[in-house]
């Protein structure tokens, strides 16, 4: 969490316990709610995956932003990456246990986007035509 963000909420008087909660929430729906990381969840909750695979698998990533949100997942503990000594050097990456508990959770988004898909479409139409 920024410092300015930090200051306002202790100026409004928010406990500072509640602060590191806000500012923990805040980058964890950051991380969670970032295209890349779905895209990356839903290939991996199948089982693990090497590096080119994941890139050949999800449409328009590049590689440093795969490396970039392959180490942030890392990072949070929703995957492992486990290398093995060989030549040429193999590296797969694989959902942990926290990590399969939010492709639950994005299972359930898709299905709410699948079901709602025609109402939010229709709405769309109707505000796009009424502007």
């Amino acid at each position: 969490m920024d410092v300015a963000l930090r200051a306002e909420l202790t100026a409004r008087g928010i406990a500072p316990d509640c602060v590191e909660t806000i500012g923990l929430v805040r980058d964890i729906l950051a991380r969670v709610g970032d295209k890349w990381t779905v895209l990356i969840v839903t290939e991996l909750a199948s089982g693990p995956m090497r590096y080119t695979a994941l890139h050949e698998k999800i449409s328009g990533i590049s590689q440093r932003m795969l490396s970039h949100t392959l180490r942030a997942l890392h990072r949070d503990g929703l995957i492992t990456r486990t290398a093995y000594p060989e030549v040429p050097p193999r590296v797969e990456y694989e959902l942990t246990a926290l990590g399969r508990s939010l492709a639950q959770a994005v299972d359930h988004l898709v299905l709410w986007v699948r079901t709602h898909q025609p109402a939010i479409a229709a709405n769309r139409e109707a505000f796009d035509t009424a502007g």
